[in-house]
């Protein structure tokens, strides 16, 4: 995920950093479970919340360093819908929430009804080049 800005997402951080917005995600961000990946452009197919109790997962971020984040706490999703997770989208907590993040996992994994899915600290990485 390191440098999978969305278009969103990498036309807002320009913008901030040249001075021509103040514009930065609503709220809290949150991590989405794909079934299907994503684009620049075009969201991927979310895990979906019928057959079990998955939502998104807060994200809770490390200190920036040498250009470079990830996820400071295991993000831990119980009671998952029969499913294949392929990868992760990371959205804001705004009325219509904007996706500014997304990637693939290094390896897919194949839940069954009820299973839990973890993502351990800091195996989300977010960076810049």
């Amino acid at each position: 995920m390191a440098n999978n800005l969305t278009l969103t997402g990498a036309n807002q951080a320009l913008s901030w950093i040249l001075g021509l917005t103040a514009t930065a995600p609503v709220g809290q961000l949150k991590v989405a479970l794909v079934t299907a990946n994503g684009t620049d452009t075009a969201s991927g197919t979310e895990v979906p919340a019928g057959g079990g109790s998955y939502v998104r997962k807060n994200l809770t971020a490390a200190t920036v360093s040498a250009k470079a984040s990830s996820n400071s706490a295991d993000l831990v999703w119980t009671g998952m819908p029969a499913c294949t997770v392929v990868g992760v989208e990371i959205y804001d907590s705004a009325g219509s929430p904007v996706r500014w993040w997304y990637g693939p996992l290094a390896a897919n994994k194949v839940l069954a009804a009820g299973d839990e899915f973890r993502l351990p600290a800091g195996s989300l990485a977010f960076g810049l080049s």
